[in-house]
């Protein structure tokens, strides 16, 4: 193979045994500039603080639980001690009650102890590649500016690397400074790994870990510390000063980032990798959208031209009163067709050639969309050092240990653990499904609740005998169902993830991986039937079920919904647009206000015990006390992270819409990419500003959800195929225009059928139209077989095909980029050759491809080894291997 430019660059130095002085590794950048003296530190001023647990004591109540609690607190503190963590304690009189700190910190040797143990990286070599992605690949082929581009301070460089090996640290890059060897944010894995295995009580009993002692209210928080204040100081400083947090902040949080690439590296090398992977999909979930949202905005302005050229819509509006139309319920009157020409007009804006072709476009959309994100996906998974990435033996989940009824030896750790039978989680996980169920019988009641609704109150506005009233019943009574029913999505919503939870809780799930997926799984199917169940109503059902004049079909004493004047899809749409840019609004609100209001009430609760003194004094007391909190008690102040679930959701439901129903509304995709550009600045300044620090957590890809996008992506194209054949005007029109009259000339004539004779005697013998294809005895038309057969015909072909080109790009488009799959292996090479035993390292064993010899040869050619007089090697295999350099082997 031909060596490229980028692999000459990048093997030009492999595995430097000796670190060279330039080069560090952890928190510290290449040659940082100066900065502020660390604040998270011990009172020594060198030790540093890699994590803070927090507890509360009432200063006037002693009860026997806080006796228990204080008993457990201090054995758990204890063991910790004998873990090998150093630890210092900090105290805040408040009130009412006092806030004690204890700060921990790991020394070098327990460091290197469970960085073998939980497997942790550790660096072989920089690569020198820069991660530059699609869009600005092409901008600058075409030579345009990319004003996405942003230069962010101190990127974290990219190594080779492997699992961390004690015995091996001379093989690691900066080994030679233990103070930066082990970034922060793998200190804050190890601390979180020792705090979750340290017992404190009865093993049986389940009594382990820091996460039952936060749920039975032991401790008040545990967390990582962030690095510094996110505000940049005053006079300003150069860029490469700032802190990491300061650089989120100020490169990526900031609403005027909101046109900029996000520094994924800075986002992973603060938060980890599951965090960083989520901002991954989503700008580029957002990045997919602007096409769409351009697509979709061509389309929709075409539909303007189409009203002003559409000969149905002139046929409309030009009837006068050749087409009578019969009332709408039994008290109404007749009514001319032509009186609903604007409407029909607005209906084409949904209902045309361009909303099928959208709906074409976006069937291929979302599977090239999700092929090429698994592409991104796996080449940031490798960048992160994720590729390999295996979950290691989880523990049982503390509610777990905490209710099981019994124990069992684990076969892989051979340790004594709590046990629930699989029998009896499995009968509990039948009796969870019929609580769905029922759940789901609920929503459908309120549902038919709100289709009674729109019913009885275009028939109360029509009898009011206010002309303006009647004359927009119809619309009024569907825009304020609409508004109703997302009213009611929101509250069935908030009360079914309480139960999700409640119910995933009493299946007794041993691991956390396996509750999170057990309660999406839950939460995902009935929020599918929560929010799409209006939608799929009115695109598939309603008017389907309304009869003929003289037989019509009823509900509960009422007659059947049928579709308004424009159509179901104009209805479709405005359904669409109030339920998800409604949802989006509100969710945005709450996102931008509700932290801002806690974290004011907990700052105002969170106040020291005043003291004897003057007002003024005590008002300069308190300035200057803002001014020194230390950060541990400033990071206690803010929001817990509550992970990263109602984000994807939101996300996910976001799709669905803009997928399964975008034949309805081309105009979607554009509201999604508006509120996708706020809800990153939103998500942004939550995790940097409002949230504490979360325990990064590794990650391959982004779970079950892709699984569940996959799913939405497969239901969209039969969706869109449904929607086109029996919801869209375009298939009828399709065949007037080839069995009738190629000018759609008398197509409204043909649309409608005229009422039966017993309808006509029944009302002075008045002839009226409905909207049918059936003869005067109420009979469907051949037409309306041969039709029904070209509809059928229609989601089969359009299916098949959007399935068998998204296979084909499945084929063509690997799931791992070639060139990914090369850095995969070198790096497994290099981490065998970097753990081996006796290796020889030298030149004389990997060339070196400095030396001017060309990677193309012909075959048979060898390149001859300078004649050595001595085989043997040239250091005593007794001692320690001297420091060399490992070349390049290509």
């Amino acid at each position: 193979m031909k060596m490229t430019a980028e692999h000459v660059e990048d093997g030009a130095t492999l595995i430097a045994m000796e670190t060279p002085p330039d080069n560090s590794y952890g928190s510290i950048t290449t040659n940082p500039a100066v900065r502020l003296p660390d604040r998270n530190v011990f009172s020594d001023g060198t030790t540093r603080v890699d994590f803070v647990l927090v507890w509360e004591e009432s200063l006037k109540e002693t009860t026997s639980i806080n006796s228990a609690h204080r008993k457990w607190r201090e054995a758990f503190l204890d063991r910790l001690k004998h873990a090998g963590l150093q630890q210092e304690k900090r105290e805040v009189v408040q009130q009412k009650k006092k806030v004690s700190f204890i700060l921990l910190s790991a020394p070098w040797s327990v460091m290197c102890f469970y960085a073998e143990e939980i497997s942790l990286r550790a660096p072989l070599q920089i690569i020198n590649s820069s991660n530059i992605n699609w869009s600005e690949k092409i901008l600058k082929k075409v030579s345009f500016p990319n004003l996405m581009a942003q230069d962010v301070p101190n990127p974290p460089p990219e190594y080779y690397s492997c699992q961390f090996r004690a015995s091996k640290l001379q093989r690691f890059l900066g080994s030679d400074n233990k103070e930066t060897f082990f970034t922060t944010t793998q200190r804050h894995r190890v601390l979180y790994e020792i705090l979750a295995r340290t017992p404190y009580g009865s093993m049986r009993k389940g009594e382990v870990g820091i996460d039952r002692l936060l749920n039975e209210q032991v401790f008040s928080a545990a967390y990582p510390l962030h690095e510094g204040g996110f505000r940049t100081q005053n006079p300003p400083v150069s860029p490469e000063s700032l802190s990491l947090r300061q650089i989120l902040y100020q490169y990526w949080a900031k609403w005027s980032c909101w046109n900029k690439y996000q520094p994924l590296d800075h986002i992973r090398e603060y938060f980890g990798e599951k965090i960083a992977l989520y901002f991954a999909w989503l700008g580029f979930y957002t990045g997919w959208l602007l096409p769409a949202s351009v697509v979709g905005t061509v389309v929709f302005l075409f539909g303007f031209w189409l009203m002003a050229t559409d000969v149905p819509a002139k046929e409309v509006c030009d009837s006068g009163d050749n087409f009578i139309m019969c009332p709408r319920c039994k008290s109404c009157s007749y009514w001319n067709y032509s009186s609903i020409c604007v409407t029909y007009k607005v209906g084409l804006l949904f209902d045309n050639g361009g909303t099928v072709f959208f709906s074409v476009f976006m069937s291929f959309w979302a599977v090239t969309f999700l092929e090429y994100w698994k592409r991104t996906g796996s080449t940031l998974a490798h960048r992160w050092n994720c590729s390999d990435f295996e979950d290691i033996e989880e523990r049982p989940r503390p509610e777990f240990t905490a209710m099981a009824p019994m124990t069992m030896r684990n076969p892989v750790t051979g340790a004594e653990e709590p046990y629930f039978p699989e029998k009896t989680r499995l009968h509990r996980m039948l009796s969870g499904c019929t609580v769905i169920i029922t759940m789901i019988v609920v929503v459908l009641m309120f549902l038919i609740s709100i289709i009674l609704y729109r019913s009885i109150l275009r028939i109360i506005m029509q009898k009011s005998g206010n002309s303006f009233v009647s004359g927009f019943a119809g619309r009024i009574a569907s825009i304020s169902g609409s508004v109703l029913n997302l009213i009611v999505i929101l509250m069935l919503s908030r009360v079914y993830i309480m139960l999700a939870h409640i119910l995933t809780r009493w299946e007794m799930h041993r691991t956390q991986s396996k509750y999170e997926d057990m309660f999406i799984l839950k939460v995902f199917v009935f929020q599918i039937i929560n929010f799409y169940s209006s939608p799929v109503y009115i695109a598939f059902f309603k008017g389907r079920f309304i009869g003929y004049p003289g037989n019509y079909h009823k509900l509960f004493g009422i007659r059947n919904e049928d579709c308004g004047a424009g159509g179901c899809l104009i209805e479709l749409a405005q359904e669409m647009l109030v339920i998800m840019v409604g949802k989006q609004l509100i969710n945005n609100i709450k996102e931008f206000v509700s932290p801002k209001l806690t974290t004011w009430w907990k700052n105002r609760k969170l106040s020291p015990r005043p003291k004897e003194g003057g007002e003024k004094e005590e008002e300069e007391e308190e300035m200057q006390r803002k001014e020194q909190v230390p950060p541990w008690e400033k990071d206690y102040q803010l929001l817990v992270c509550e992970g990263l679930f109602s984000e994807y959701l939101e996300m996910v439901l976001q799709f669905g819409f803009i997928t399964i129903f975008v034949a309805a509304c081309p105009l979607a995709p554009l509201f999604a990419l508006v509120n996708n550009w706020v809800e990153i600045r939103l998500d942004a300044q939550k995790f940097v500003t409002e949230y504490r620090r979360p325990v990064v957590e590794r990650a391959q890809d982004i779970g079950v959800w892709l699984t569940i996008l996959q799913f939405i992506t497969h239901a969209a194209v039969l969706s869109n195929a449904f929607l086109i054949s029996f919801t869209s005007s375009f298939l009828p029109r399709l065949y007037y225009r080839y069995t009738k009259d190629n000018t759609l000339t008398g197509f409204i004539n043909f649309t409608l059928a005229t009422s039966p004779s017993n309808f006509n005697q029944q009302h002075n013998h008045t002839s009226c139209r409905y909207r049918s294809l059936r003869d005067e005895q109420g009979e469907y038309l051949p037409e309306y077989y041969h039709l029904l057969a070209i509809r059928l015909s229609f989601v089969i072909v359009f299916e098949h095909v959007v399935f068998s080109i998204g296979r084909l790009i499945d084929v063509m488009v690997p799931d791992i980029p070639e060139e990914v799959e090369v850095k995969m292996k070198r790096e497994h090479y290099m981490a065998k050759m970097a753990l081996a035993e006796n290796q020889v390292l030298g030149d004389t064993l990997i060339p070196d491809p400095k030396d001017g010899s060309s990677d193309l040869r012909q075959r048979g050619s060898t390149r001859s080894a300078p004649p050595s007089e001595d085989p043997k090697p040239d250091w005593d295999p007794q001692g320690p291997p001297p420091t060399a350099t490992l070349g390049t082997n290509h």
